[in-house]
């Protein structure tokens, strides 16, 4: 799912405008980015949490030439999948075919492709 998917998919289940939903959406992500800006943690219950990792510099190699060049330390966002999200998922894979976009994956026309949104 893209980033366009979510605001429609959000503006047709709320009945709101494809503007107000892109704020929606926009506000979301932006109070999310700043808050790992901070090194501040997010847990969202049932769904999981991001966090902040810290990455120690360390010689590494240009694959080119194979000369050692120093890799600077790194701080990246990391997401880990919530109980309830990870046994859901687990579990369409057990009872059959995962839903995409309404319909069931490989309902026979030979296309594992979401259908087409008018």
């Amino acid at each position: 799912m893209t980033k366009s998917e979510l605001i429609n998919k959000l503006a047709t289940e709320k009945n709101l405008t494809k503007s107000r939903a892109e704020l929606v959406v926009n506000c979301i992500f932006d109070t999310m980015t700043e808050a790992l800006m901070r090194e501040e943690g997010i847990e969202i219950r049932g769904f999981g949490s991001f966090t902040v990792r810290h990455y120690p510099s360390y010689p590494g190699r240009n694959p080119r030439t194979g000369e050692v060049v120093p890799v600077p330390p790194k701080r990246l966002p990391f997401f880990k999948v919530g109980k309830e999200l990870k046994v859901t998922v687990e579990d369409s894979r057990k009872n059959g075919k995962p839903i995409v976009e309404g319909r069931s994956e490989g309902d026979g026309d030979g296309v594992d492709s979401p259908a087409p949104t008018t």
